[in-house]
């Protein structure tokens, strides 16, 4: 789903936004090097600047320096629709339905070390779940809702894993249960934006979810102005950009394709705004964030449709607001060789020889009464 009228009347003119600094234009989107294979429903990390794509059976890394994807060793167990979080530089691919057998969720829980290209088990999440995310705060990683099968088997769980000591506990329940929600953190508080709720509404709902780790306590925010589930989200840091979260994508209310809305939320002042909209429009896809630069990766068209084309595109979007380095250019234009050893020498040789010209010149000039 393209931008519909409605939504349109709610953004304002991106021309008006778009600021060039240091190179780069805010609020602007940049297509790079796209996946070797499409995905939809996959998950994505971010360590050491790279980011990490993990679905089905294949395992990609991408540097976006290079704007270059390379093939890495694929998880042990096959999935879709799991989790995943970043911590101390190793990745953690929790939960999701075992490829080939949707609606059987499972609680795996399987650490992808990205310097050595290698996997290991970890002890299982307690309650299978799908479709739900995973966040990082104070060390501890927290996967909030989700399903436990098929349709109408969300839950209100709130389980969290500890990697120091390879533990699971409990902690309190998110008020609604929703799946295929956008989550992010910022500030230590877990934001749960959108997603379905199959059982109070039996849809996509706006609701703004807040959840404070240090008080085990929930609260609301301001809801997102488009109600979307099967989307994603990025959050940046306040380093290179001002402290927001991006909702990107999605399928909203009533719709049965992508929508390409970049929906802005700042927790600072608990308020809603609209950024470019992306270049294309897709459900199912991942957001990954690199020095407060998003990049919006794989994805689907349209749901419930076998024939629906999988993605493999790669996004990149400058944040509203970006004051930071100069980022790489999409077009691969390659750095400028070094001059060939046999220059160089020439150079040198020359500027030597130039130099002791001058030398014997001036010593003579000043013999000179």
């Amino acid at each position: 789903m393209f931008i519909s009228s409605v939504h349109a009347s709610l953004i304002p003119s991106t021309h008006a936004q778009e600021t060039l600094t240091q190179g780069v234009v805010q609020n602007s989107w940049s297509t790079r090097a796209s996946m070797p294979s499409g995905m939809s429903g996959l998950g994505v990390a971010v360590v050491n600047g790279k980011i990490y794509a993990f679905g089905y059976n294949v395992t990609y890394e991408y540097d976006p320096v290079r704007d270059k994807w390379a093939k890495k060793r694929a998880m042990p167990t096959p999935r879709t629709c799991f989790a995943v979080a970043a911590y101390q530089n190793k990745i953690y691919v929790i939960g999701g339905y075992v490829v080939g057998e949707w609606g059987r969720a499972v609680g795996i829980n399987e650490v992808y070390d990205p310097s050595t290209d290698r996997w290991e088990t970890r002890k299982p999440m307690p309650t299978p779940r799908a479709q739900l995310d995973a966040n990082v705060v104070d060390g501890k990683i927290y996967l909030i809702g989700g399903r436990t099968g098929g349709p109408y088997s969300s839950v209100p769980i709130n389980e969290v894993y500890d990697p120091a000591t390879d533990s699971w506990t409990t902690k309190a329940p998110i008020p609604y249960p929703v799946v295929e929600y956008a989550s992010a953190v910022v500030d230590g508080r877990i934001y749960v934006i959108g997603g379905r709720d199959e059982f109070l509404r039996d849809m996509e709902v706006n609701f703004n979810q807040i959840y404070d780790p240090e008080t085990d306590t929930w609260s609301f925010g301001a809801p997102i102005p488009v109600a979307v589930w099967q989307t994603a989200a990025g959050a940046t840091t306040g380093v290179f950009a001002p402290k927001r979260i991006y909702v990107i994508g999605g399928l909203p209310k009533g719709e049965m394709e992508g929508t390409n809305l970049n929906q802005v939320y700042n927790p600072e002042n608990d308020t809603w705004t609209f950024g470019a909209p992306m270049p294309t429009p897709r459900l199912g896809l991942a957001v990954a964030v690199v020095d407060d630069v998003l990049y919006a990766i794989g994805g689907t068209w349209m749901a419930l449709n076998p024939n629906s084309p999988i993605y493999a595109v790669n996004e990149q979007y400058i944040p509203i607001g970006y004051h930071g380095p100069p980022q790489p250019s999409p077009d691969n234009t390659p750095t400028p060789e070094p001059f060939p050893p046999l220059w160089v020498a020439s150079a040198v040789a020359a500027a030597g020889i130039s130099g002791a010209v001058l030398i014997v010149y001036f010593a003579k000039v000043k013999k000179k009464p």
